[in-house]
């Protein structure tokens, strides 16, 4: 496209030229405005919400991809999506055409990831890579699904990330009961820990928790919401996905600790969050506890793959894990499988058995 002045009648004109949804070149002239102004005012508005092409820039095309996705999704994972976009992709493709990026601009920008460094000094995760290339890829996958674009340059490219972490960090329970001691004088606190430890609740899914959702009777939890703090408001939200939602057994003893936890909190309505307190508040006591307890640290999260390694080496199966976990799919619990090694040499110690039986029987 491109503005011109209009010699014969003294106006501005624009020249339009761009690929419509249909992926059909259209060629065509808007003429009459009065100042060039207009015609640049005019040619932005109409490639942001006429055209809708891949003839717009990254950053246009952005906008659209904005308006056609954010009412599908939690505002907190548009949040999350709309920080990586902002941060890692307008900067280096906004100006480009959609339809001009090639798999060489691709292979640029992420040579450029692998040399960016975050404000720490300290090189960008492949997994975090692999996180804003999948943006990336959303993004053009939409522009060829719905605005004509050839094809997803990215895919040509090929990927530079990790799918996921060399090492997955968790706690045995040894470790667990040694950090828990650190914080049993800060009851809200050491409770909060043991559902995340003992039942593997998403941080979210434990913050949402009511004192309806506890079933000390049945010994049960019921997962039905998330929490997320967003511009300084609590937001109570679905949770992740729709396996997200259900009713977790608590062991004997855990139904107990969260029954004397309720009554010492005598004043606490059904829909009363049963821990108040942000997702800092968790990650920061875990620190300084575990370093109180001289055990490794890990994140908040790491207490939920601490919960699938425990279920794993006690022998419960995948199908199981993921329901319990709320798992989207099956695979996801096995890449977990690795984090107890030891199995190989149970799983060889129970075939030695099984051939000493027969040995045995065989010698009778």
């Amino acid at each position: 496209m491109s503005v011109r002045k209009d010699e014969k009648r003294g106006t501005w004109l624009v020249k339009l030229h761009y690929t419509n949804h249909d992926g059909e070149t259209v060629d065509s002239t808007k003429r009459g405005f009065k100042t060039k102004g207009e015609a640049l005012a005019w040619e932005r508005d109409f490639l942001a919400n006429e055209a809708r092409s891949t003839s717009m820039t990254f950053e246009q095309f952005v906008g659209v991809y904005a308006e056609d996705v954010r009412p599908r999704l939690r505002e907190t994972t548009w949040r999350s999506k709309e920080y990586m976009i902002n941060e890692k992709l307008i900067p280096f493709f906004g100006e480009m055409r959609v339809v001009d990026i090639t798999s060489k601009e691709i292979m640029d920008w992420q040579n450029s990831l692998l040399k960016a460094k975050d404000e720490n000094g300290k090189k960008l995760s492949e997994t975090y890579i692999r996180t804003v290339e999948n943006q990336l890829s959303a993004i053009l996958n939409h522009a060829v699904r719905h605005y004509g674009l050839p094809a997803n340059p990215l895919q040509k490219a090929g990927r530079v990330g990790e799918k996921q972490g060399k090492e997955m960090r968790f706690w045995t329970t040894d470790e667990y009961l040694r950090f828990s001691e650190k914080v049993i004088d800060r009851p809200e606190m050491f409770y909060a820990y043991e559902i995340l430890y003992w039942c593997g609740l998403r941080e979210g899914e434990l913050l949402a928790l009511t004192a309806k959702d506890i079933d000390i009777e049945n010994r049960t939890i019921s997962v039905t919401k998330s929490y997320s703090r967003l511009d300084g408001r609590d937001i109570i939200g679905p949770p992740k996905t729709k396996k997200s939602e259900r009713v977790i057994a608590l062991p004997r003893f855990l139904a107990q600790e969260l029954q004397e936890y309720m009554e010492m909190e005598c004043d606490i309505k059904e829909d009363d969050r049963l821990f108040p307190f942000t997702k800092y508040a968790l990650s920061n006591t875990l620190k300084t506890a575990a370093k109180l307890a001289g055990v490794k640290e890990i994140r908040v999260h790491d207490l939920r793959h601490s919960h699938v390694s425990l279920l794993i080496n006690l022998g419960f199966t995948a199908v199981a894990i993921a329901d319990r976990m709320g798992h989207e799919s099956v695979h996801i619990t096995y890449r977990y499988a690795h984090l107890f090694p030891n199995q190989q040499r149970n799983m060889a110690d129970v075939l030695d058995a099984l051939m000493n039986a027969r040995s045995e029987n065989h010698e009778r």
